[in-house]
């Protein structure tokens, strides 16, 4: 990711909560490349797509099994947790969590190893995966996907791409997902990943988010920046869509009230902004570190 690490702490969100206004047609508006669920999600495929993605991976049969068993309860967590604080449960977000293997990206890139047992863990926080990075809670990666607001329309860029969960999770909803990874050892392992689960609406590339993808012309419906900037990086609202939303932790690094903010940008190009929750991410580097000081 564009950060040493993205840990999102769970517990620190502000008690106030918004009612979520999703348009009910969003329920069955899921384009075709959303359609495939993992009910079929086996041992074997698991380790086909394990190999084919270049790593290694000794995880039982029992383990797997037992992993998957506890997948509902997590659902559910995540269902009353964005209830609580979303007020309302959107469903597409719903399935693509449902959809996705959260147990395929437990892995440590510089270590190379898996740590599959510990998915859908009870108490929900990130995990090291090397290289200085992790992977976040899937209570505050759900909770940003909502906050996002995805459709099956949209075209989303992600600055940090991490464990590649985050970026797969917006993917199984939108019609195409970009993320720049900053640690370029991490980048290129991740890379490896969303093919063999067939996720082809996925690009990735090494680089420093702090420049956006002005590669892709038409901008973003969606930026989601997994961070902590001290301010929003320039490109990334000119590459922001009219009617797009930008999601962005802004506070210092290493410190204490970081913000959760949404921007959104309307139809004559002018920013609006609103403060969401309290957040703790470790901070974007790169140009950011420069242009911050």
């Amino acid at each position: 990711m564009q950060s040493l690490s993205k840990l999102i702490v769970a517990g620190v969100l502000l008690s106030s909560a918004f009612a979520y206004a999703a348009d009910d047609a969003r329920q069955t508006k899921v384009g075709d490349a959303q359609a495939r669920v993992t009910t079929d999600w086996t041992y074997e495929k698991f380790k086909r797509a394990f190999a084919e993605s270049g790593r290694k991976i000794n995880v039982s049969e029992t383990s797997f099994n037992e992993v998957q068993e506890r997948k509902a309860a997590a659902l559910k967590e995540i269902e009353v947790y964005l209830t609580e604080r979303l007020g309302k449960i959107d469903p597409v977000v719903m399935r693509a969590f449902a959809e996705i293997p959260r147990e395929y990206f437990h892995y440590h890139y510089a270590d190379k190893y898996a740590f599959v047992n510990v998915a859908y863990e009870e108490k929900a926080k990130p995990w090291a995966i090397g290289y200085g990075s992790a992977l976040s809670d899937y209570l505050g990666q759900a909770y940003m996907t909502q906050l996002a607001k995805p459709t099956s329309e949209s075209v989303v860029l992600e600055i940090g791409t991490g464990s590649g969960f985050q970026i797969s999770l917006l993917s199984r909803i939108v019609k195409k997902a970009y993320s720049i990874e900053i640690i370029e050892p991490l980048g290129n392992g991740v890379a490896k990943i969303f093919k063999p689960l067939h996720y082809d609406n996925v690009q990735t590339r090494v680089g420093d988010g702090y420049f956006g993808w002005p590669e892709v012309r038409d901008g973003f419906d969606i930026i989601m920046v997994t961070c902590a900037a001290q301010f929003v990086p320039p490109a990334l609202f000119k590459q922001l869509k009219p009617g797009g939303r930008l999601v962005i932790p802004i506070g210092q690094p290493f410190k204490k009230g970081q913000v959760l903010y949404v921007y959104t940008k309307d139809q004559e190009g002018k920013i609006h902004s609103r403060k969401d929750v309290g957040v703790y991410f470790i901070p974007m580097t790169g140009a950011m570190e420069k242009e911050g000081t």
